[in-house]
């Protein structure tokens, strides 16, 4: 059995996804099972058993038609019998088209398109987070009565070297391991997902007054200047560290699998917290829904957005800003104090 699933999207997107990757390797697992991906997230999925080879599409494939179609070609020479594209766009249905052998061809339902798959998916309701919309791609198998092995929690895993690499680091910067390490999310490559600085300044500042933890403000080499901003304006407090510069997607994993609990802005660092499974706990803006991104039944990964504190006529008058400011560092500290009982660090001192 040879399945190849098709994901172009960003970090969070990819990281949802996979849990089509994991059920179908639980549900087949003989199967070789092939992801493909844009060429900065696939290093993420190196090395995970539920897959067996991860495909990247470059930046020159992206913007060359016919390098696209060539890697198209050369990937769909492989006889797969199940081809999921979770795409569904007229570019990532060319894998569909030339995979002229496979049972399954499913894609989602859009009009005018979708004329090479077998199976076409409708958009599932509203009532679904995204991990579970993803998983209703495997319903075609399900009506043949595979006995499909759904499960949606997603997972990464790094390699011992390299999360023992990252300790070192760490541990150089002055990362003390016996007290709460928290990687805290200040940015967002989106600007409308960065709660406002000065609350996030004034939520680092309370967790500093009430836990016996360090801050770590990871950061990549186009955001470094804002993360050593925000550490200057917070002063000289030791327990706060910027001096440790993620290079990569998998050297941010490596740190965050050496940290206790993730909090701050919702994104893709937060969903690599979830694969990891650290405690996280996310502050939505007032355009996302954290319904759609959260698990309903984990509790160990939680957030809050604007909507959780007033919701009513009112509401929609208020600017976006002022949105955002409904969720006030107190309310968060109060979240957060929840889930540092889910942390023995936290127990042990207690």
């Amino acid at each position: 059995m040879k399945i190849l699933v098709i994901r172009f999207k960003q970090i969070g997107d990819a990281i949802l996804s996979s849990v089509l990757c994991k059920s179908l390797k639980e549900t087949y697992p003989d199967a070789e099972i092939d992801y493909v991906l844009y060429e900065h997230v696939s290093p993420l999925f190196e090395n995970q058993d539920y897959l067996s080879r991860v495909i990247s599409i470059t930046k020159a494939e992206q913007k060359n038609p016919f390098k696209y179609l060539k890697k198209v070609w050369n990937v769909t020479r492989t006889d797969y019998d199940i081809v999921i594209d979770i795409m569904s766009t007229p570019k990532s249905e060319l894998f569909s088209l030339f995979s002229r052998k496979a049972k399954y061809k499913i894609g989602r339902m859009k009009p005018k398109r979708g004329y090479c798959y077998t199976h076409k998916i409708e958009e599932p309701s509203t009532e679904f987070d995204k991990a579970e919309k993803f998983l209703k791609m495997l319903e075609p198998l399900i009506q043949d009565k595979v006995d499909v092995k759904l499960n949606k929690n997603y997972s990464l895993k790094f390699l011992d070297v390299e999360v023992s690499k990252l300790r070192e680091r760490m541990v150089a910067a002055g990362v003390d391991f016996s007290k709460i390490i928290i990687p805290l999310a200040i940015n967002s490559r989106r600007e409308a997902k960065v709660y406002p600085i000065d609350l996030m300044k004034k939520l680092a500042l309370k967790i500093l007054a009430e836990f016996d933890a360090q801050i770590i403000l990871y950061y990549s080499e186009d955001e470094m200047e804002f993360a050593k901003k925000f550490h200057e304006d917070l002063g000289t407090d030791k327990r706060i560290i910027s001096n440790i510069q993620t290079k990569s997607i998998r050297e941010l994993g490596a740190l965050l699998s050496n940290c206790d609990i993730f909090i701050g802005n919702e994104g893709g660092p937060r969903h690599l917290a979830q694969a990891i499974d650290i405690p996280s706990f996310a502050i939505f803006s007032p355009n996302s829904k954290r319904r759609d991104w959260l698990s309903k039944d984990n509790m160990r990964h939680e957030g809050i957005e604007p909507r959780d504190i007033l919701y009513n006529d009112e509401y929609e008058t208020l600017s976006f800003d002022q949105k955002y400011r409904l969720i006030t560092p107190d309310i968060i500290l109060e979240e957060v104090r929840k889930k540092m009982l889910l942390l023995p660090k936290y127990i042990e001192k207690k």
